[in-house]
């Protein structure tokens, strides 16, 4: 049975008289109490525009699916009532999306384990999506219509989100969506790391959509250089064009095009990974020098012509064991990834893999994971062995993969 309007009035005035009665005497309200949380793996399924929750440990066994375009209808009649985001969402489709819809690039948890943070290349926003109900908590619209690679603050209260296309790293609150801050980049700016010294790096990977590819034509390419900004204040402190540390180290051939990029735990050296190459690169931030540089095998039967690379890159995904030992190399093109010594750069066994596009660390951090956007699965590989653990089948091309804490006992929101 329903209640009245005056009854309901006077259950409140009631309610709200005790609470004040209870403040009177000096008490406190006992405070709700906050979820258990519990630690797992985001995947991101980019075609598909969903995600799959996963185990972080053991044998990565399927938790539940977040759909992360639950307002997709919205969504597209929105774009194509704007003639220039129509453009730049078709043109997304026929370059980077190979032909499909860019849904989530990436994606983490908010603190409180309530909503996973989504970045929407296709729909060129960052979204909050509630993990119980499935809707959108807040939207955040970047500037140019196309969103990438995230990060998180070291206390989970920032995200930083590149803006592909208006060469600009915005900074916002998790929780609500606002802008704190943003910064300029270098052409198309690609990943972001928080350092636990107050910075924000943003790797520039320049203009991958076109065909010209070959070293001459590198001046095409656009502005590439690494920007380091203040985490709190957002102005840029350094930026760093890896052209010259290249050329000093004699690799005149390779890009200065940084793509995936991992620091070691004591931040004193970093390790990334450069479009077309099938390698890694290590660079001393504090004599600003380029110290090492490892060529990894090819797969024969992986065409040498740089304009079948998807994006330019031919290895992209790249982790390190949490005790700064071993590093974790997808090789993309090369459908493999492959365990290497951190000290003397030598890999391990080539572990077959079907256009491997990320690599990160277990929650126990005794394996690296990779996502198989050619198999649509992710694959444990062992920092101990270099083998093969398992294979988890996900969603539609697989990418990003993110630890995340939600609720324990949390399942899938209906829709």
């Amino acid at each position: 049975m329903s209640l009245s309007f005056r009854s309901l009035r006077s259950r409140t005035l009631l309610a709200a008289g005790a609470a004040a009665a209870v403040a009177a005497a000096g008490l406190s309200l006992p405070a709700q109490a906050a979820p258990d949380l519990q630690e797992v793996m985001f995947v991101g399924n980019n075609w598909e525009g969903t995600a799959d929750v996963i185990a972080s440990t053991g044998d990565f066994h399927k938790i539940g699916r977040v759909n992360v375009i639950p307002d997709k209808a919205q969504r597209l009649a929105a774009i194509y009532l704007n003639p220039v985001n129509l453009v730049v969402y078709l043109g997304i489709r026929a370059t980077a999306g190979e032909g499909h819809d860019q849904y989530v690039d990436d994606m983490y948890s908010t603190p409180d384990g309530s909503a996973m943070v989504v970045s929407r290349p296709s729909f060129g926003d960052v979204v909050s999506i509630d993990l119980a109900t499935n809707k959108v908590k807040w939207r955040f619209a970047v500037g140019g219509y196309r969103s990438d690679h995230m990060a998180v603050s070291p206390d989970g209260k920032r995200v930083a989100v590149s803006a592909s296309l208006s060469n600009t790293v915005y900074v916002l609150d998790i929780a609500t969506g606002a802008q704190l801050g943003s910064f300029p980049t270098g052409a198309k700016p690609h990943e972001n790391i928080f350092t636990p010294d107050g910075k924000l790096w943003n790797m520039s990977i320049g203009e991958v959509n076109n065909d010209f590819d070959a070293p001459w034509q590198d001046f095409l390419k656009g502005d590439r250089h690494i920007t380091v900004a203040d985490a709190s204040t957002y102005k840029v402190v350094k930026t760093i064009d890896m052209r010259s540390r290249l050329d000093a180290a004699g690799r005149s051939d390779l890009s200065n095009s940084v793509r995936p990029t991992v620091f070691s735990p004591d931040q004193s050296k970093l390790y990334f990974q450069v479009s077309y190459f099938n390698g890694l690169v290590e660079y001393d931030p504090a004599t600003d020098k380029i110290t090492r540089i490892k060529t990894l095998p090819k797969n024969p039967a992986t065409s040498d012509d740089r304009t079948t690379f998807v994006n330019d890159s031919r290895h992209h995904g790249l982790s390190m064991s949490p005790d700064g030992s071993k590093l974790c190399v997808a090789g993309t093109m090369d459908d493999y990834a492959t365990i290497v010594q951190r000290s003397t750069l030598q890999q391990g066994p080539l572990v077959s893999a079907s256009k491997p596009y990320w690599a990160t660390v277990s929650g126990d951090g005794r394996d690296c994971v990779i996502s198989e956007s050619g198999s649509d699965q992710v694959t444990a590989i062992s920092f101990a062995t270099g083998q093969k653990i398992v294979s988890v089948p996900v969603g539609d091309h697989p990418q990003r993969v993110r630890i995340a804490r939600i609720p324990v006992g949390w399942t899938s929101p209906a829709g």
